[in-house]
């Protein structure tokens, strides 16, 4: 349930880059992509950022782990680590590229956000129980006030899906859908 939205709170959508909304999802890519709009719409009608984050490992750290390097596939075309036209971007949002799962961890999201005064954070994306749960674990502990719009996110996964919003987002932030999230910006 979303109680309060900030007053200075920032939209930030996670990994909605060409290659990730092309992948398999549990739930319609069409209507997450439609919610997300609809609070890209409602963000912007307040003047409130809209932060783009995508991901593009390159060289980092955890891609030479011998877990990780086994598993390394990651694209090389450059326009799959593009945030999908099918989202209402504009030249005047922020983007960040990270490189991990956590969108604050070596990136510049963490002063973007202190130099607008920034002190609650509205997160939807793919993947729900990788870069959207990494990046609400690491704004929890810098202290922003976290709400979670569900229907503006989906995961490869049911069951880790699942998990992240019954037992980890509930510790760390309010929970709810698109529309109780613009309603809650109107209060």
């Amino acid at each position: 349930m979303i109680t309060a939205i900030d007053k200075n709170t920032a939209l930030v959508l996670i990994d909605f880059q060409n290659a990730v909304v092309a992948a398999p999802v549990v739930h319609s890519m069409d209507k997450v992509l439609n919610n997300t709009n609809k609070l890209i719409d409602a963000f912007k009608e307040k003047k409130l950022p809209v932060i783009f984050v995508n991901v593009n490992p390159g060289n980092a750290a955890w891609v030479q782990s011998r877990k990780e390097a086994a598993m390394n596939a990651f694209p090389t075309d450059e326009s799959l680590f593009k945030i999908t036209d099918k989202l209402h971007a504009a030249s005047s949002d922020i983007f960040i590229t990270k490189h991990t799962w956590n969108a604050f961890f070596e990136t510049t999201l963490n002063e973007e956000l202190r130099k607008r005064n920034v002190t609650g954070i509205v997160l939807a994306g793919v993947s729900t129980s990788i870069g959207v749960e990494g990046t609400a674990r690491a704004a929890s502990e810098l202290g922003y006030n976290i709400s979670f719009a569900l229907d503006a996110m989906s995961d490869r996964v049911e069951e880790a899906h699942e998990r992240s919003i019954q037992y980890i987002f509930p510790r760390i932030g309010e929970l709810g859908n698109a529309d109780d999230i613009i309603a809650a910006l109107s209060r």
